[in-house]
């Protein structure tokens, strides 16, 4: 009697890039926390159903205070797929994986003893950013994201809306809610309005909130850079 064979399902695996944010946590803990809920109130459900990677370089020592970064970040509603900088022996099967590749070699923190690991090739920038045009108001409570290049609204930005582009903001009207710009190309990026108003203003990380805004900004056409690793302001 012959026997056939039935093959079995066909696994397939496949190579995919996905943006995350990273969160780069500092020293003290409890004064970061403290900044950390500042930022919550001002935004929140920013970090609702995006993939947050922890950078614990330099602030981790052992696996309990890795414990505890994670405990109190999910305590926040920060759910997070991946660490950075702590070494494989600091984390189990329950926590987060070890991310490589996220970062040069030279800052990568390796176990005690390792095999080389060849260094994975870098993910290619985008050759042409591609620019969002929104011809209406964003009502509070909306979230318009772009992260692949600059986001333009022809009208205004209510209180509790959010922006997020991966490169500059231009808003053609008030700007009553949240900047957030830079998110891919980083600090080269900036922010225009026609009357602000913001809640939040950021740019590569770098932000403020409305109460470090000065008044003489208020109700004017500005533009907001990053220099010196701070946020600066002018009049238009």
């Amino acid at each position: 009697m012959s026997v056939i064979g039935k093959s079995g399902p066909s696994i397939r695996f496949r190579g995919r890039s996905f943006l995350a944010m990273t969160l780069v946590a500092d020293v003290p803990m409890e004064p970061w926390f403290a900044d950390f809920d500042i930022w919550l109130q001002r935004s929140p459900g920013f970090f609702t159903g995006r993939t947050v990677v922890l950078d614990l370089s330099g602030t981790a020592a052992n696996k309990a205070e890795v414990e505890r970064w994670i405990r109190e970040l999910a305590s926040r509603g920060v759910r997070l797929i991946g660490l950075e900088g702590v070494k494989p022996s600091m984390v189990d099967a329950a926590m987060p994986p070890v991310l490589r590749g996220g970062r040069d070699a030279t800052l990568a923190i390796p176990d005690e003893i390792s095999a080389p690991v060849a260094e994975p090739a870098k993910p290619a920038a985008p050759v042409e950013p591609v620019n969002l045009l929104v011809e209406q108001r964003v009502r509070s409570g909306q979230s318009i994201v772009c992260l692949e290049g600059d986001v333009t609204i022809v009208g205004s930005v209510g209180a509790g809306a959010e922006i997020i582009a991966g490169g500059s903001i231009h808003v053609y009207g008030t700007l009553a809610g949240r900047a957030i710009a830079g998110a891919t190309f980083g600090a080269k990026s900036r922010i225009f309005c026609r009357k602000l108003e913001a809640e939040l203003l950021a740019i590569d990380g770098v932000y403020r909130t409305a109460e470090n805004i000065d008044d003489a900004f208020r109700r004017q056409s500005v533009q907001v850079w990053i220099e010196n690793d701070a946020l600066r302001l002018a009049a238009l």
